[in-house]
């Protein structure tokens, strides 16, 4: 939903945080701007930012750390071509943003002076998709010490094996304010929330684990008494089958992947080989396959920066845009591709809300916001049951990919052998090796439960980390290669 009374009331919360201590008004922006695009630049923006953060974790019993940061600046951008020149300062007055100004200017090459116009002022813009709350300050320390405490004190109490018990919780609360160089100003204001539970049991001398947490954009009221107790069953539950787990085999073979969590192998050996930059380059398996079949047929792929409350959602982007329902892949055929402003320009496209930053350090790039597959017409206890022999994977840790290529690697962190549609036992070191442009034309049976993972998601590129979601529905997958240690 787009209205424009949140999107005025989030523009002056960021005016009020970011601009008028500092003695600036959007009249100076817009000054600093024209300064930019006096030397003929293709485009340019400025980004505030004020962020604060805070995390807590509990080991052994004890809460071990407890942190809070507060980090505020301004990043200057200016883009001519494929060339961005990039200053980015810690103090916002009006001197230091002018100094930005200059010295980004000079990208352009042209070397000649002009007048320009100063751009009138025009509000993005703006979905309103999450509470304009400050979670950090909706529970005292008190609280959340006991809520960590409830953690272990729950994971202890349901089964005599849990060992060792970590918890950890985070909360932010981040103000943004972009102007661009055609006027227009955008705002927002960004809660996001996490809690992690990790569970070590033990049984006879063997020692296995289990992880669960969520959070999104709430406050942290949204971690009530079945929320904490859900994320606790689940990690205490993944820890004890574990406990039973046997060596993986090995070769290739039919894999069944869960929903949810697992979208995370989608979002790595496929969301990244669609982001603009890598296909403009033409570094991407999928450059230039617009309108092909890149997948089976039922394979729809979207990248949805729109859904509420989501840990991958923007109200807007990181460079003003929109955040957008973004059709990547449908029934099979490639679509389009994430876009952020510089990249749409190059490619003769338009942005698609994808633009976005680690901070005000930082310059943006097309990155994913909620990335997931829609639901087929199986249930998944058919797709289990038709594997002849085969791996049902149901929890991931972490993997990688190479772009250019699409070539993958992932380990599963709770897995199951099956053998003529029946699961025999849970199996421990199972790798899945793949290519992920190959393994969507491989799907085979798309169920008809599609879910988004918890809320826990991170997404490293070139070395920034943003908050991401991930989701698909269970899938039955032709002919993957498992690493295994039987």
């Amino acid at each position: 939903m787009i209205a424009r009374e949140p999107t005025l009331a989030r523009l002056a919360t960021a005016e009020q945080l970011l601009l008028e201590p500092f003695g600036l008004t959007t009249a100076h922006l817009h000054q600093a701007l024209a300064e930019i695009r006096s030397h003929g630049v293709d485009d340019a923006d400025l980004y505030f930012q004020a962020t604060r953060n805070e995390g807590w974790s509990l080991e052994e019993g004890i809460v071990k750390t407890g942190s809070f940061h507060i980090e505020q600046g301004v990043g200057v951008r200016a883009v001519s071509g494929e060339k961005t020149a990039f200053a980015y300062s810690d103090d916002l007055s009006w001197d230091s943003l002018l100094d930005a100004a200059r010295t980004v200017r000079s990208i352009s090459g042209q070397g000649q002076t002009k007048k320009v116009k100063v751009a009138a002022r025009k509000v993005a813009p703006s979905r309103s998709l999450y509470a304009d709350v400050d979670p950090i300050a909706s529970l005292d320390s008190t609280a959340k010490v006991a809520l960590l405490e409830k953690v272990e004190r729950l994971a202890k109490a349901k089964d005599p094996r849990v060992a060792q018990v970590m918890a950890g919780l985070a909360a932010e609360h981040d103000v943004v304010l972009v102007a661009r160089a055609d006027g227009t100003l955008a705002a927002d204001v960004r809660p996001l929330i996490r809690l992690s539970v990790t569970v070590i049991a033990e049984q006879n001398g063997r020692r296995e684990m289990g992880n669960s947490g969520g959070g999104g954009r709430f406050g942290l009221a949204y971690f009530d008494d079945a929320m904490v107790q859900f994320y606790v069953d689940e990690a205490v539950e993944q820890a004890l089958t574990n406990l039973e787990s046997r060596p993986a085999p090995a070769g290739e073979m039919v894999v069944v992947l869960g929903s949810g969590w697992p979208g995370i192998l989608l979002h790595e050996a496929v969301g990244h080989g669609l982001e603009g930059d890598f296909n403009r380059k033409g570094s991407s398996a999928f450059a230039g396959r617009i309108g092909q079949r890149v997948a089976a047929k039922g394979v729809t792929v979207l990248d949805d920066g729109t859904i509420a409350d989501r840990r991958g959602s923007l109200n807007v982007d990181d460079e003003g845009h929109v955040s957008q329902r973004n059709v990547l892949i449908e029934d099979g055929i490639l679509r389009g591709y994430i876009q952020d402003a510089m990249n749409a320009r190059l490619m003769g496209v338009k942005p698609t809300g994808n633009g976005r930053r680690e901070s005000y350090a930082h310059t943006p790039m097309p990155r994913m916001t909620n990335t997931y597959m829609l639901s087929g017409d199986k249930h998944p206890d058919e797709i289990v049951a038709s594997i002849k022999k085969g791996l049902y994977a149901t929890n991931f840790g972490g993997g990688q990919v190479d772009i250019t290529s699409g070539k993958f690697v992932f380990s599963a962190s709770q897995a199951f052998w099956v053998e003529n549609g029946k699961i025999q036992y849970p199996v421990k070191g199972a790798t899945l090796v793949g290519n992920g442009p190959d393994a969507l034309t491989r799907v085979s049976m798309i169920g008809n439960d599609m879910k988004l993972d918890s809320g826990v998601g991170t997404c490293g590129k070139e070395g920034q980390s943003v908050p991401v979601g991930v989701g698909q529905p269970t899938l039955r997958i032709e002919a993957l290669t498992v690493g295994g240690t039987a």
